[in-house]
């Protein structure tokens, strides 16, 4: 999700979601990962004792108390002298948070941008001997039946040499950029200009990636309009599509899924060719009823390079499961090539290799069959600072996040917190932020 899908958010749907949605067919199970498990955490800020933890991890949450939902809560995990402790703050303006992003200018002091919704808002938190505090940078109702910020990336997206955010909402297909507004010195100032790129009626945004296909220099925003969710089986059709406002270049569809959709894109250069590419998550097209669903074509990652057509996607691997709804990327054995893992709904967190011929499909090898979630979010990132990925899953059915580090060729995994109730918390989202926001 980088570092990437919603169901109605009332408690009673979303717990239907969860636990109404049925297996995959059965696939042969690998052997399992070496587990090392760990006490649970402490929830309160650690003594500080040597030095403080450089990165920490970022999970934005919904939670649940019954049928009522609670305040949204971004949680920050890090480790300090070998303990995993966490942290954390509501919005009780908003009972979902879709992400947050680290985000630092020169000159100030590092600072969380949450996305929220229900109450849709962009905000910027603080760290703060007296808690942590919030200014608004974006909100707005958009009109329709569900009003979220739902996805964001940094970049500079104009070409101005300034970091922008991009950003794309629930449900009328809101796509946009914040500017920050400078002073008459030209000093960043406290204040965000939107400029909204394109708007699309009862069409959902989950997806934000930033990069550059064709290598002109010119950042791209990729984002994932579709029909709203469906909880049944059926087809659902959705795009990809790409905006180039330093080239005042509007919308382009650059993935046509023609009866399926995706909720999950990556843009990265994941074979080392030096180019980015498009990664797409195509969900399964299905049939059948909620209490019966049978997979037709299973979940396709497809690859697009700056000159596939949009009907020309190559698919480098399959999974049989309805959804996928996380893809990151990273170098998660050390060997200086990067892999991909892809989190899938109930089929368990995969690793995929490309090989000599990049476009043609990869090996595929399911490391965690034990590990599942309605988004399944996963972070592919080198925490601990080794040189080396670290891969980071909230399995949220589980109630656990998990962190996974290679050891003579295997998955170790290790629980690093753990959750009393794992029907009370989804996570929606995995980022890496600045480890003194968190005061551990």
């Amino acid at each position: 999700m980088s570092a990437r899908v919603t169901c109605v958010f009332l408690a009673g749907l979303a717990l239907a979601c969860s636990k109404e949605e049925p297996k995959p067919e059965a696939t042969p199970a690998p052997p399992a990962p070496v587990v090392q498990e760990a006490p649970k955490p402490e929830q309160t800020v650690l003594p500080r004792q040597g030095k403080a933890p450089k990165w920490a991890l970022a999970l934005a949450l919904s939670r649940f108390e019954g049928a009522k939902p609670q305040p949204a809560r971004l949680e920050l995990v890090a480790q300090r002298d070998g303990t995993w402790s966490s942290v954390s703050f509501d919005d009780p303006d908003s009972n979902v948070f879709h992400k947050g992003l680290g985000m630092q200018y020169q000159g100030e002091t590092p600072r969380i941008v949450t996305l929220g919704g229900m109450k849709a808002a962009i905000k910027s938190w603080s760290s703060k001997a007296e808690g942590f505090q919030s200014s608004t940078l974006w909100t707005e109702d958009f009109g329709g039946k569900f009003s979220r910020m739902r996805d964001a990336e940094m970049g500079d997206i104009d070409g101005d040499g300034r970091v922008d955010i991009a950003v794309g909402t629930h449900d009328q297909g809101i796509v946009a950029y914040l500017k920050r507004v400078l002073t008459p010195d030209g000093k960043p100032s406290d204040k965000w200009d939107v400029v909204k790129l394109d708007k699309i009626p009862n069409t959902f945004i989950h997806e934000i990636e930033l990069g550059d296909l064709d290598k002109d220099g010119a950042l791209e925003i990729y984002a994932t309009p579709s029909e709203p969710n469906k909880l049944d089986a059926g087809e659902q059709s959705g795009q990809v599509v790409r905006y180039v406002p330093k080239l005042k270049q509007g919308r382009k569809v650059v993935a046509d899924l023609g009866k399926r959709h995706a909720k999950e894109i990556l843009v990265k250069d994941v074979d080392g060719d030096g180019t980015d590419e498009l990664y797409v998550a195509v969900e399964a097209l299905t049939k059948g009823d909620r209490d019966n669903v049978e997979i037709v074509e299973p979940v396709e990652i497809r690859r697009y390079d700056a000159k596939t057509a949009p009907t020309g996607g190559k698919v480098v691997a399959r999974i049989q499961d309805r959804y996928c709804r996380f893809l990151t990327s990273g170098d998660i054995d050390g060997d200086g090539k990067k892999e991909m893992v892809a989190a899938a709904f109930r089929s368990g967190v995969w690793l995929l290799r490309p090989g000599a011929d990049a476009s043609q499909e990869w090996t595929i090898e399911n490391i965690d069959t034990d590990s599942s979630g309605f988004e399944h979010a996963a972070l592919l990132t080198d925490l601990d600072g080794d040189g080396t990925d670290e891969l980071y899953v909230a399995a949220d059915d589980q109630g656990e996040l998990r962190r996974y580090v290679w050891k003579d060729g295997k998955p170790v995994r290790e629980t690093i917190l753990k959750r009393d109730n794992p029907r009370e918390t989804w996570t929606w989202n995995i980022t890496s932020v600045f480890g003194e926001l968190t005061g551990l």
